[in-house]
């Protein structure tokens, strides 16, 4: 495994993290779920993911269940939780203090640990100012009930907003930030934050490198419309046309994977790690071995000449008009 920092922090982080979206309390069993952890952590993954909406908080009750039953020290481990959808009453969603207090007191009974490692606000608020969300996180910091705190799919902009407000009141600020990034889905973390990554260190913990599947190459022969409407985040997978589109976009990509001796699933996740500004990848998995194989991404990236991401390039035709590294 290799570690990398979280942005300019000191926190020592695994490439390859394990999170627990979609699958955790509610498409695996809980059997499977502690089979996967713990080959994660055998592998050498330090890092494992997850979120107050994730099954309606079952999913952080299984892991915290796991870790537990396996007993690891508590520091040689990383887990998180995201606050912003908790409930159905208005005092149970958003950044406001009172839910991200409370929200992060149950993520920790939840889990069955004292602090959590990385606490992310799931989406950017515009109902509470940013004022009260920075302050909240700080004196949780203060407390001792989380050590780094980052966002969620929050625009540059509203990042450094939060920079902003935590150096004007000598503030803790955001460490991280986690957005979608893979193959097809690329400005934001190409682009959009490149500043960011240069001016204050933001460090990124990107989520579904494999676009939910996408690409492993599992749907080449088409993709089930129940599947595509049913992903949360993925609306770019509900254009039927567009979804064509990339979909032979992956065809192509498993052909030049299968040239150069390897699966679809692991040069996909081998080309977000080639990217110097993600400091870890956040897989995930329904079975056993198809973490087994995401696992070994890692040993691909030496493969991933230059002449292979030209034809990498060639073939997804998306490469950003001002690419950042």
């Amino acid at each position: 495994m290799e570690y990398r920092r979280l942005g300019k922090s000191g926190l020592q982080v695994s490439a390859i993290s394990f999170g627990s979206w979609i699958t955790f309390g509610k498409q695996i069993e809980d059997n499977t779920a502690e089979q996967c952890m713990q080959l994660a952590y055998d592998n050498g993954v330090n890092f494992f993911d997850n979120a107050e909406i994730y099954a309606r908080g079952q999913s952080e009750i299984v892991m915290g269940n796991i870790l537990k039953k396996m007993g690891w020290k508590r520091d040689t481990f990383l887990v998180s939780s995201k606050v912003f959808w908790g409930g159905k009453q208005p005092t149970q969603n958003g950044l406001h203090r009172k839910h991200v207090v409370e929200a992060c007191h149950a993520a920790l009974k939840r889990l069955q640990v004292e602090y959590l490692d990385m606490y992310f606000c799931h989406r950017p608020d515009k109902n509470t100012p940013i004022e009260e969300t920075v302050w909240t996180m700080h004196n949780l910091i203060q407390q001792g009930k989380i050590l780094y705190w980052g966002t969620s799919e929050w625009s540059a902009q509203e990042i450094q907003e939060a920079y902003t407000v935590a150096r004007q009141y000598n503030l803790i600020p955001p460490t991280m930030e986690q957005p979608q990034y893979h193959m097809l889905w690329r400005d934001r973390v190409e682009v959009e934050y490149n500043k960011l990554y240069k001016e204050v260190g933001l460090g990124t913990t990107i989520w579904s490198p494999l676009a939910s599947g996408v690409l492993t190459g599992k749907y080449n022969d088409g993709m089930p419309e129940a599947t595509r409407l049913g992903l949360e985040g993925f609306e770019w997978l509900r254009d039927g046309s567009l979804v064509e589109k990339n979909l032979e976009k992956v065809r192509q990509l498993t052909k030049l994977a299968q040239e150069i001796g390897t699966s679809m699933a692991k040069m996909a996740l081998a080309w977000t790690l080639k990217n110097p500004y993600v400091s870890t990848a956040i897989t995930g998995a329904s079975k056993v071995s198809q973490l087994e194989e995401t696992l070994q991404a890692l040993a691909v990236v030496p493969l991933l000449t230059d002449e292979v991401m030209e034809k990498i390039e060639g073939i997804l035709q998306n490469k950003p008009a001002f690419p950042q590294f």
